[in-house]
């Protein structure tokens, strides 16, 4: 399979449920996909002005600062300490490593890569554009023979499941078991809700708690899209084995993918300033307390979505009719069928909206249950 035979673009599908629901007499409120509403910190902002004068070709491996300060914010925000330069590589955004991984580890057909039942699409398009098979499974138990890519993420997009301590520890083990390497995709691992935002309740798979400090065959992937409110930057970048991150430095070096100087001198930023990652949280977990509540006053359940900035809901109905109420009431959410064959019931509602937007979405929720009624 190639690039030409890659499916449509699903979210072309949603075109017309866009459309019914941006004819609401208020307005349409956008909780499809979860773009950045809020501006960039200015910290960050101000780093990237500062840094304009690019006139040389980057370095695929980063600046020295930056692979400092990502090696420093694993120690300081994930719990993982004694990673150096070797360990870590920038990446222009988070979502072409997720594509280009497979091939760039030299998979291909008779390869399986194994990702999460409800799970971003881009797992199984990495697979495919290879001609590496894809298969959807959760329990380690099930990852079969032949499987040479693991992908875990957690917390889950979708549906924001969380993997504590000892359920990436048994993916790690089976992962070995099997001579795969385990890519842990952790980029909303800042916005966990079920603890404080200081108590780092969600792990990263290089934990020393999960490794004791073997690091062998694992990759974490992590953007600041999310956290850092810099999707339009592409900021991204992954640690672990040293091996894989060489192997993975000269792949990329043969494919030209460098982050531009200006957006790496941004990172540094960011990385290093935690006051505005605080604040973004608060925003995100204030308009989830509007919205939850009201979608299930809607007469939806909320299923896991513990972290991350996603409500994963069903009403126990086909999804696109759950969109398509959804849509007359001028709110445009993700079907369940997006994200794999598993759950063809159940809907996505991004935070990503702003405080005025989630109001009127969860305000209009409300009145749709009491007329139902």
């Amino acid at each position: 399979m190639g690039v030409a035979d890659l499916a449509d673009y699903p979210w072309d599908a949603v075109a017309p449920y866009a459309a019914r629901a941006r004819a609401h007499a208020d307005g349409l409120v956008d909780l499809s996909i979860g773009s950045p509403v809020d501006p960039t910190p200015s910290v960050v902002a101000d780093a990237l002005r500062a840094a304009t004068d690019a006139h040389a070709y980057p370095q695929t491996v980063g600046t020295p600062a930056l692979r400092a300060a990502i090696a420093e914010w694993y120690d300081r925000r994930r719990g993982v300490p004694g990673l150096t330069p070797d360990h870590v590589l920038p990446t222009v955004g988070s979502k072409e490593l997720v594509a280009l991984l497979p091939l760039l580890l030299g998979l291909g057909p008779g390869d399986i890569v194994v990702h999460p039942r409800a799970a971003y699409p881009t797992y199984e398009v990495g697979a495919r554009l290879v001609g590496a098979t894809p298969v959807a499974a959760d329990d380690p138990a099930d990852w079969p023979e032949g499987t040479k890519l693991v992908w875990v993420n957690s917390p889950g997009n979708p549906d924001g499941r969380v993997l504590d301590i000892d359920a990436l520890g048994t993916a790690l083990a089976r992962a070995r078991q099997l001579g795969a390497v385990l890519a842990s995709d952790e980029c909303y691992a800042e916005l966990g809700w079920d603890a404080p935002w200081d108590a780092d309740p969600v792990p990263s798979a290089l934990d020393p708690r999960i490794t004791a400090g073997d690091l062998r065959g694992i990759l974490s992937v992590y953007s600041l899209s999310k956290q850092s409110n810099l999707a339009g930057y592409r900021a991204a970048f992954l640690a672990g084995d040293p091996a894989l991150v060489a192997r993975l430095l000269t792949a990329r070096k043969h494919l030209g993918l460098m982050l531009p100087l200006p957006v790496q001198s941004a990172m540094v930023a960011a990385l290093g300033d935690d006051a505005h990652v605080a604040r973004q949280r608060e925003l995100y977990h204030r308009r989830r307390e509007v919205l939850k509540p009201a979608v299930e006053a809607a007469g939806f359940r909320i299923e896991r979505s513990e972290a991350g900035l996603y409500l994963w809901a069903t009403e126990g109905r086909d999804a696109w009719e759950s969109i398509g109420r959804l849509a007359d009431l001028g709110i445009l959410a993700g079907p369940g069928h997006f994200y794999g064959t598993h759950f063809p019931q159940h809907v996505r509602l991004s935070l990503t909206a702003t405080d005025e937007r989630i109001a009127a979405a969860a305000a209009r929720l409300r009145a749709s249950n009491t007329l139902a009624s």
